[in-house]
């Protein structure tokens, strides 16, 4: 939802398919991002809690209707019209995925994919063929490690390096890189004087860059606009209320 907020800020047409409480779709509407959603008026909302500390994070998750998104999701996503699909959850398992994607590109749909962090992912044979079919993959330093299944951040970023697509992955403070396709591409941080929360900042670094990529800037520049939208979004509590309006200005 961050991200498809961050996107619209920056003047890129949206929409959001998934399972929205009330308060969700209202948010998004009032953004101008287009609604599809697909929980009923009786199925529990999922619930997440972020428990942020100055040195660590930790998310406590109410699954509710979440357990049978992605199935709806799949059914959806033969009607749909979109230039990019950006996925935002966990496949399981990977095979299926990987063939979805695979069909959105013959239909002319570029797409990208946030994991996040699922350990239980990592061991899924589906998940490399997944990784480096999406055109964009989004990581943390974390989760290239994880994903790579390598202890070294040298190890796995040779590895990542090595694949067709794109890589995309957040640094923190040590800013934000693409590597893939043949490509090493490095942008330092945007510079926060003050960080309130870093909830949602990853999310808001995504919809920085990929409405900077789909207005057709070049990897430099939507690695400069994910890190600007990334930055703004770390002044204030929870992921939205520091983005830009729809002039450019917080």
């Amino acid at each position: 939802m961050i991200t498809a907020v961050a996107a619209a800020r920056l003047g890129t047409k949206c929409a959001v398919i998934s399972a929205l409480s009330p308060d969700s779709e209202r948010l998004l509407r009032r953004e101008r991002v287009v609604v599809r959603n697909l929980r009923a008026s009786d199925e529990p909302s999922a619930i997440t809690v972020a428990l942020s500390t100055r040195t660590d994070r930790r998310f406590v998750t109410f699954e509710g209707v979440n357990g049978s998104l992605p199935s709806r999701i799949r059914r959806v996503l033969p009607r749909i019209r979109a230039r990019h699909v950006h996925f935002a959850f966990v496949p399981r398992p990977c095979q299926q995925w990987a063939a979805i994607v695979a069909r959105l590109k013959r239909r002319g749909v570029t797409t990208s994919w946030d994991f996040g962090w699922d350990d239980r992912l990592a061991g899924d044979p589906g998940l490399w063929p997944l990784a480096t079919s999406v055109d964009l993959m989004f990581v943390n330093r974390d989760e290239t490690l994880l994903y790579a299944r390598r202890r070294k951040f040298s190890d796995a970023i040779a590895r990542w390096r090595a694949v067709s697509n794109h890589i995309v992955i957040k640094l923190g403070r040590d800013g934000a890189r693409v590597i893939g396709g043949g490509i090493d591409v490095r942008m330092p941080p945007k510079e926060v004087r003050r960080i309130v929360d870093s909830t949602g900042a990853g999310d808001a670094f995504n919809g920085g860059f990929l409405a900077a990529l789909i207005q057709g800037h070049s990897m430099r520049q939507a690695l400069a606009a994910g890190n600007r939208l990334g930055a703004l979004s770390l002044r204030h509590p929870g992921g939205v209320a520091g983005l830009p309006r729809a002039n450019g200005r917080p």
